[in-house]
This record gives C-alpha cells, structure tokens and sequence, in this order.
C-alpha cells in the first residue's frame, strides 16, 4: 500500500496496524443528507407568504413547533380572549348606563369601567369566581355572552391540553433513547467481509420488536446547481431485532452489494452516505417510534471491530454502554471485498497481501487471509 495517500503503519510486536489518514480534497466540503441525529437539511423554497400547508393542518403545525412558541401562542390566546370578552361586557355596560349612573341596575355588579369588564372577563374564563363581580338577570344579552365564552374556554382548554399532551408524547423523545453507534466498520464475519454497526436502548422498558433498515445515499450534480439523488437499500442480516440488549446490524459486503467493489482506498475518494433506521412501537404509549442516523465514509472505520460490552452477571445480564462506540483493531485485508473474493478462489486460504514495509525495511509480520475470524457475539435469553 502506498504511503502517498496519507497512510500511517504503526509497527507492534504482534502485527501491523493501519490507520487511514484523512487525505486533503480539493473538493468542496460534502453536505451531509442526513444529520447525525437524524434531522434532514433540507429548506422548501415556495411561493412568498404561502402558508396554507401550515394552517390547512393547524393541529400538526402546533405540534412540531418549538415549545417557546407554543407557551407565547397559548398565552396571548387566552389574553387576547380575555380582552375580547371584557370589552364586549365593557360595552354592554356602557350602553346600558352602568358606567355614568351608578344608581342604575348593572348587567354585572361592580362593573363600571373596562378594568372591571377585564377582571370579569378573566374571572369567568379561568372560573375562579371571587363572587365579588357576578352576573345579574338585568341584560340577556351579557347572560348570552356568559355562556358563549364559558363553550369558548372549554374549547380552547381542550385544544391547550391535546397540543401539550401530544408534544410530550412525541415519538422524537423516545427516539432520543435509542440510539446508534457513532461509527460503522468493517471486518471478517464468517470468511467475508462485512460492515457493521451498534444500535442499543437506554431505556429500562425495553423493545421487542422493531425493524431495521439502511439505504445507500449518492446524488449527481446537474448544471445550475441542481443535484439528482439515487437511493439504494442494503439487504441487513436479522432486520427485526428484539432489542433487549446492545444488536449488531450486519450487511455483508457481496456481489449485488453498492460497496462491493469499494476498498478503503476508494472510500476516501467516493462520497455516499449510509441513511440507517430502526422502527419500532414504544411499549408504554403504543406509538409508531423512528430512530435514525447516518454514516459517511469518513464514519466508516475499516479494520476495527465494536468492542464486547455485554457480561453475564450471577442475577442480571450487564451492559457497559461506556463502551458502545469503542472499538479495537482486528486483522483485516485493506482490499474491496470483490478483490478478496477473486484472489481468494483460486487457492483457498491463501495470502493475499505482501508484507508491508515501514521506513524502508520490510516487515517480518504479513498480513495474510488466514486470519481468526471475528465472533459474532449474539445473546439468548
């Protein structure tokens, strides 16, 4: 392998380790499709002040704007209300006189301005009721006012606590608990290579049953600036997880597969991102769950393997998620997986890279094929 790429060897008295140095693009800097913690970058352009999408479904709207907005909209609703109403009562009493003779029978006793109307107004909404400022049978016209604006403050207290109760029950919080590993990597599995990645709950209420799935991301840039995305889904061993404990998602690197011919020399060169997602129904709200992250190239760390993080203990299995994005290097040809497979078919078991050279004397450790192949480590409960 050439040092130009900006490969570093590390000589241990065991074998020869290989980190892939970060070459210098002189590309521009990618724009990720997918953020890490599974939000998309992604802006409509429309038509200016068009906000019919947004008020043809007010309730969803209200939902997944920020909870800042929310407490600001509820509270000048009910202002606003108040207002309204105690300036409806204000008039009431003007026209009946009840402001200019005091003497005279008011439609709401104690009310003679519009600070009066308010604190009814307040009073009746929020039914406190001080008893100090009550109706009277002097004016149907306020005892029909009365009674609209109690059907109106049932309304929006409906409304008020549904918003509320639908953000805490998002399906975006308990997504926040189940969570991928940081990096993907690829290593021999049962004499091929694969590439891998965690995915584990933080939660003691655990799934038992989910579905998971990854998609290949690549877009092609067009003239003016317009881009032209391609998606290509992964075939993933085991993609319905009962996620008890820590799983391990495999894709094994095989013909038909995207990464098929790409080594880890070309993933620095090619740019595509792996889109991953587990879907699964949360067992205490009986809600339809989505977690989801995204891997660059960059993310993809050849020759490494997650770390074990799962121990038998005498009453209780242990999880050590301080370890859930460690991972430990691990014998692997730094060769795509088609390479692997056409050198590897004619003589079995055969060596397939020469030894490495390091400041200019030749390394007495090879990498050969024959190496110990990587457990997978599955749990049976």
């Amino acid at each position: 392998m050439s040092a130009e790429r900006g490969e570093q060897v590390i000589d241990t008295h065991c074998t020869t380790v290989h980190t892939l140095g970060g070459q210098k693009r002189n590309k521009e800097r990618q724009l990720r499709y997918m953020q890490k913690d599974g939000r998309f970058p992604v802006v409509f352009q429309k038509a200016h002040r068009d906000w019919s999408p947004y008020l043809t479904d007010i309730f969803t709207t209200l939902v997944e704007i920020r909870w800042r907005v929310v407490f600001l909209l509820f509270s000048l609703s009910y202002v606003v209300s108040w207002l309204l109403f105690g300036f409806i009562y204000w008039l009431i009493a003007h026209v009946n006189g009840d402001i200019d003779n005091v003497d005279n029978n008011p439609c709401v006793a104690q009310v003679r301005g519009f600070t009066g109307a308010f604190l009814f107004s307040m009073e009746t909404q929020a039914t406190i009721g001080y008893g100090f400022r009550v109706m009277t049978e002097n004016c149907m016209v306020a005892i029909i006012v009365v009674t609209i604006q109690d059907i109106f403050s049932c309304l929006l207290d409906t409304i008020v606590i549904g918003i509320v109760v639908a953000k805490m029950a998002s399906a975006r919080k308990r997504a926040q608990t189940v969570v991928f590993s940081s990096c993907a990597v690829v290593n021999l599995r049962d004499g091929a290579l694969c590439l891998s990645w965690r995915l584990g709950d933080l939660r003691g209420n655990h799934i038992l049953e989910g579905v998971a799935r990854a998609q290949l991301v690549r877009y092609v840039k067009k003239p003016l600036g317009f881009v032209v995305m391609s998606y290509q889904d992964l075939d993933i061993q085991d993609r319905n997880i009962v996620l008890v404990t820590p799983a391990t998602l495999i894709h094994k690197l095989e013909p038909g597969s995207p990464l098929y011919s790409l080594g880890p020399d070309d993933l620095q060169e090619d740019y595509f991102e792996l889109v991953v997602s587990f879907t699964y129904t949360g067992d205490s709200t009986g809600m339809l769950h989505q977690t989801r992250t995204s891997y660059t190239s960059t993310d993809i760390r050849w020759g490494q393997c997650f770390q074990d993080i799962l121990k038998r203990g005498k009453k209780h299995y242990k999880v050590d998620y301080a370890l859930f994005n460690e991972t430990t290097w691990v014998s692997v040809p730094f060769i795509s997986a088609e390479e692997y497979d056409r050198r590897r078919r004619p003589v079995e078991g055969s060596p397939l890279l020469p030894s490495v050279k390091s400041n200019g004397h030749r390394n007495a450790c090879q990498v050969n094929l024959d190496i110990t192949e990587e457990v997978l480590h599955q749990t049976f409960l």
